[in-house]
């Protein structure tokens, strides 16, 4: 089958490696020539957000997915017209796209959210303070995304379409990831657990299974089964959550594809969200997701101070502990804050989960050459 994906980062990259295993042919779309899926696929240079560029891309397709949601989604109408299979279907991406269609979809969907309002511009703001700025459209790794606190904050409001949401008094951050093939089979991941980073706000270490009651657990379950009713599209979905301090659930937003929440799952679940996506885009049975005891991974992210030619250091001394694994992404220049690659890790428990998780932290940098 051929099979196109929107996007040529590390994400595509893990999809496309896991599935080397199957006999496809696999094409990426991406704006950069050394893109991680550069090497590894039928690549084109391109413009994703160019309805041309997408519409010529996909027409060689026959099936196209996607691996970042900030896509021409106009020619994925069109490509859906004209039989290529779009996975998840164009309406779904918009939607996820634009923050105000996401929320109100929550809200029509009884899918528990935060309370929120819609604005044009910053004069058009009542919603009572503190509360999460987010601003409609582009988005992406913690950007777009401020809080606001106190009525000084208010001069820094960004004048434009956003939503304005109810600062949720958070204990945890949880994710699910949830798939659905063609058929209607449905398969979810056990939830795990996301401790950020509060400088970069970018996920710093992912936990699996994540320590909650088997209430919160029923609460998950129960959004992402309403969720992927909703939704009515195949396709694999990040659903990124909160819990309050009152033990109440919460969608924070969802990604559409793939997710950075769900790497572990490559040594720790019987299956991982790359394999259960390329069986999504096949319509296979969809896999085991159940986890082999307690994972984690840790993000190897740009050092600050540090641009150019990446160098891992400490990496050789990653590499002698047991049960861990290293995924370098093939990007060969860092900046501050660019992720490189993950490191996931095995434990017997929680508590040295987190201690080998702490401990690999402090022992490896991503660095660039002097």
């Amino acid at each position: 089958m051929k099979i196109g994906v929107l996007g040529g980062g590390q994400l595509g990259r893990m999809l496309i490696q896991n599935a080397l295993k199957y006999d496809d042919q696999w094409s990426t779309l991406d704006p950069s020539s050394d893109a991680p899926c550069a090497g590894i696929s039928a690549f084109t240079r391109g413009d994703f957000n160019d309805y041309d560029t997408v519409l010529a891309f996909g027409r060689d397709q026959e099936v196209l997915t996607i691996e970042i949601e900030h896509v021409n989604v106009e020619a994925l109408f069109r490509l859906e017209e004209q039989g290529v299979k779009v996975i998840p279907r164009p309406r779904v991406i918009r939607m996820i796209q634009q923050k105000i269609l996401q929320k109100q979809f929550y809200k029509a969907h009884g899918i528990p959210s935060p309370d929120f309002q819609v604005i044009e511009n910053k004069a058009q703001a009542t919603f009572p303070l503190p509360f999460v700025q987010k601003t409609n459209t582009g988005g992406y790794d913690g950007k777009g995304v401020q809080v606001l606190r106190t009525e000084d904050d208010l001069q820094r409001l960004w004048d434009g379409p956003s939503v304005l949401e109810a600062l949720v008094d958070i204990e945890k951050e949880l994710s699910v990831i949830v798939a659905k093939n063609e058929s209607g089979e449905v398969a979810l991941f056990p939830v795990t657990e996301m401790v950020a980073d509060p400088k970069l706000n970018l996920l710093d270490f992912n936990i699996c299974p994540a320590e909650v009651s088997a209430e919160v657990s029923a609460q998950i379950r129960r959004i992402a089964e309403q969720f992927i009713e909703a939704v009515d599209s195949p396709g694999l979905f990040a659903i990124e959550l909160f819990l309050d301090k009152e033990g109440k659930v919460w969608v924070n937003e969802t990604a559409p594809r793939l997710h950075n929440s769900g790497h572990q799952s490559q040594e720790g679940n019987a299956n991982s969200q790359f394999e259960q996506m390329y069986r999504v885009l096949k319509n296979f049975p969809l896999a085991d997701t159940a986890a082999f005891g307690y994972s984690g991974m840790l993000n190897l992210v740009g050092e600050d101070g540090y641009s150019g030619k990446v160098e891992y250091e400490g990496l050789d001394s990653v590499l002698r502990l047991p049960k861990t694994y290293v995924h370098l992404y093939g990007k060969t220049e860092t900046k501050p804050g660019r992720k490189m690659g993950h490191i996931n890790v095995l434990s017997d428990s929680r508590a040295s989960l987190l201690e080998k998780l702490a401990q690999i932290k402090a022992m490896v940098r991503v660095v660039s050459k002097s």
